[in-house]
């Protein structure tokens, strides 16, 4: 199996053999933005910080005729004060991100996922900070942009990948609260998170999110999951014991017994959580572990080019 098919297939748990997050990540990218030029997102531009694609309608003096000749598509020249981008990479760090059991999976993934988006925004020259949670905030970096910091991001995100799962519980509605008052010039806010936490708390979770619209910063929530266990509940119809991961609590039943009743409660929080981010203005991703990268590195670019 090569490098490229591990980080862009599902297979998680072969990443940590690989090491040095960076070069997995550069990997991801390079992959990702060779079949935009095979797509139909084609137009964005591989030469991050130094060209964008013309607009129909904008000012002709800065387009760059020499690339013009070479790709025979428009593209304006770009400056310094264009790449101001400030992005918020939040990744949520509670015990149930530790699920599945084998390969870490949805940590896994959402280290990844976010390791790609930092890339793209060192390529970029954007600042991005990096934060961790659970039941409170553990990491939150500066928002910069320079090489050390970028290190520094790749770094803390390597050891994220090594850790092992710690004892501690989810708050995610506190601690959201907390970092949309950390945050203060406008940002691109990009969570990924389970959001598991008290079903019974829910407004608050809501109110959370709509506190991160706050000096209108552009939030993206990357709902991540295993989406055939912990949607549809797909387990051998035999005896099973399942644990919380947060309070260790274990029950022994067979999965027949609560699926209908378990995929309708999932399948409300779920309904609740996408139509409270649609009425925020806040993007609202699916992201199946089973699943590659590629939409989240594409719905980064195009939130992004929204934002320019």
């Amino acid at each position: 199996m090569s490098k490229q098919q591990v980080i862009t297939g599902n297979n998680l748990g072969s990443i940590k053999e690989f090491g040095n997050i960076e070069f997995l990540a550069r990997q991801m990218v390079e992959g990702f933005i060779t079949g935009l030029h095979r797509s139909p997102f084609h137009g964005f531009s591989v030469e991050f910080a130094e060209h964008r694609l013309y607009n129909s309608g904008e000012s002709t003096r800065h387009i760059d005729w020499k690339v013009f000749a070479k790709t025979d598509r428009l593209y304006t020249k770009r400056y310094e004060e264009e790449t101001n981008l400030r992005c918020q990479l939040l990744i949520d760090v509670s015990p149930s991100m530790y699920y599945p059991a084998e390969n870490n999976g949805k940590i896994t993934f959402s280290i990844m996922a976010a390791a790609a988006v930092a890339y793209m925004l060192q390529k970029q020259r954007d600042a991005v900070s990096l934060g961790t949670f659970s039941d409170d905030i553990e990491e939150h970096t500066q928002t910069k942009s320079t090489p050390s910091h970028i290190h520094k991001i790749f770094t803390l995100l390597e050891n994220l990948l090594h850790r092992e799962k710690t004892e501690t519980k989810t708050s995610v509605a506190d601690v959201l609260h907390k970092i949309a008052d950390k945050i203060g010039r406008r940002a691109l806010v990009i969570i990924f998170s389970d959001m598991f936490d008290n079903s019974e708390q829910a407004d608050q979770l809501f109110s959370a999110l709509q506190h991160l619209k706050h000096n209108r910063h552009e939030v993206v929530l990357f709902h991540v999951t295993d989406k055939k266990t912990e949607q549809e509940f797909d387990f051998d119809d035999r005896p099973h014991e399942f644990i919380d991961l947060e309070t260790g609590q274990k029950v022994k039943l067979q999965p027949s017994q609560i699926k209908d009743h378990y995929k309708k409660h999932v399948a409300t929080f779920k309904h609740d959580l996408k139509l409270k981010c649609g009425q925020y203005k806040i993007d609202f991703i699916e992201a199946d572990i089973a699943e590659g990268f590629e939409q989240i590195l594409q719905t980064y670019l195009v939130k992004r080019s929204k934002m320019r």
